[in-house]
């Protein structure tokens, strides 16, 4: 945001640098200062002088301010390779971290296989031991059953 500020002020600067660049020329020349008959002024020696000293001083002022905005301007681009250069490490930090998390997934992901399995496992081994008991509570019911008969 203060990127653009800087560089729309810097952009004004330079136009009105560019006018008052033009305008010096043209009173240099003499070309703003004749009356409606095309003729030259007589007064044009003393007024000229002062509109030197004039326009010289603005262009000293325009000159000191460019110099001004142009510092800001320096100063507003190390501020944003700073920046840029913080956010590149939080970049490196982020993609460590999205790392650790997919690292994590996957090792949950293989707990809850491995759980999942020892379930299975627990429910079949109860299914045999009952098929087992049943077994020998049936052989043992047609063992007495045949003592007694």
């Amino acid at each position: 945001m203060q990127v653009r500020v800087c560089k729309t002020r810097l952009a004004n600067l330079r136009d009105d640098y560019e006018a008052a660049k033009g305008f010096v020329e043209r009173n240099s020349l003499g070309l703003n200062n004749t009356d409606s008959n095309g003729s030259r002024n007589n007064n044009n020696n003393n007024g000229g002088k002062e509109r030197l000293l004039s326009n010289t001083e603005t262009l000293r002022s325009q000159s000191d301010t460019l110099a001004n905005a142009r510092s800001i301007m320096a100063e507003t681009e190390s501020v944003a390779l700073e920046i840029t250069e913080e956010l590149g490490r939080h970049r490196e930090t982020i993609s460590s971290a999205h790392g650790r998390v997919r690292q994590v997934t996957g090792m949950t992901n293989r707990a809850r296989r491995i759980v999942q399995s020892m379930g299975r496992r627990e429910v079949q081994q109860k299914l045999i031991l009952y098929g087992v008991g049943g077994t020998i509570l049936i052989v043992f019911l047609m063992l007495v059953y045949g003592m007694f008969k």
